[in-house]
C-alpha cells in the first residue's frame, strides 16, 4: 500500500474538465503514475455512451483496474458534472466506501466546450485543460472554466512548433484572463512543468487535509462589455 502523507475526513475530489482532445485522460494517467507510489488514488471517468476513457486508463496500467470506474452520462457531459451529479456522486461514494484509505479521487469530465465546470457539490477543486493544438487564441476567449477554475493547464506545449503557437504569449493571455489565478504550461516531456503540476496538487491536498481550502464555484457568469470598453461579469 502507498505511504499516506495526510488523512482527512474523506479524500480530496479533484475534477478535470475541458474540450474534447485536450488530453484530460493523459493528464490523469500522468498524475496516477507520479502519485500512486505515495498516495492512495481512484478515478471516475465520464463518457456519453461508452467507457472508452476508463478503458484507456485501465490499459495504461496506471492503477488497478477496479479503482477506475466509468459513468455513461447518456447526455451532454456537463449535465452529469454540474446539473444532475447523482450518477457521479454515487460512483465516487462507492469508491470511497470500497477503499477507505483513499487520499485523492480524480473525476474526469467527458469532453465538452469552454463553458463546462463541475458542481462544487461534486468536487473540491477543479482543473480546466486546454491544449496548444486548439489555437493560441483560445485562452483569451475566456469562459467560466478558463477564467475561474482553480487551475488552468495549457497542455501539450511540446507541440507548439508544429502548430504555430507562441506558448509564452498563450500563457500570458491565460494569466490575464484569470486575474492571476494559477496557470501551468504542461508537457509530459518537460520535468519542470510536471513538477509544477504535482506541487499544485500537493498544495490542494494539504489545504483539504487541514480544512483551510474552501471550494469556490467557477460556474457560469454573465460577462459583458460596456460602451466605454470596460468589461466585467455578474454571477447568476
Amino acid at each position: 500500500m502507498p505511504e499516506h502523507t495526510h488523512r482527512a475526513a474523506r479524500p480530496l475530489r479533484l475534477g478535470i474538465c475541458g474540450p474534447v482532445g485536450t488530453g484530460k485522460s493523459s493528464l490523469i494517467a500522468l498524475l496516477c503514475r507520479e502519485l500512486s507510489s505515495r498516495l492512495d488514488l481512484a478515478v471516475v471517468t465520464n463518457d456519453i455512451y461508452t467507457d472508452e476513457d476508463a478503458r484507456f486508463l485501465r490499459s495504461s496500467g496506471v492503477l488497478a483496474a477496479e479503482r477506475i470506474r466509468a459513468v455513461e452520462t447518456g447526455a451532454c457531459p456537463h449535465t452529469a458534472i454540474r446539473d444532475d451529479i447523482s450518477a457521479n456522486l454515487a460512483e465516487v461514494e462507492t469508491l470511497e466506501a470500497d477503499y477507505p484509505g483513499l487520499d485523492l479521487v480524480l473525476i474526469e469530465s467527458g469532453g465538452d466546450n469552454l463553458t463546462a465546470t463541475f458542481s462544487p457539490a461534486l468536487v473540491d477543486a477543479q482543473v480546466f485543460v486546454l491544449d496548444v493544438a486548439g489555437g493560441g487564441d483560445v485562452a483569451r476567449k475566456g469562459g467560466p472554466g478558463i477564467e475561474r477554475a482553480d487551475l488552468l493547464v495549457v497542455n501539450k506545449t511540446d507541440l507548439a512548433p508544429y502548430v504555430g503557437v507562441d506558448v509564452p504569449r498563450m500563457l500570458t493571455d491565460a494569466t490575464e484572463a484569470r486575474d492571476g489565478r494559477p496557470v501551468i504550461g504542461l508537457s509530459r516531456h518537460d520535468r519542470a512543468s510536471v513538477d509544477a503540476l504535482l506541487a499544485w496538487v500537493d498544495g490542494m491536498l494539504a489545504g483539504h487535509s487541514a480544512g483551510t481550502w474552501v471550494p469556490v464555484d467557477p460556474g457560469p457568469m454573465a460577462r459583458h462589455v460596456h460602451a466605454d470598453g470596460t468589461a466585467h461579469a455578474h454571477e447568476h
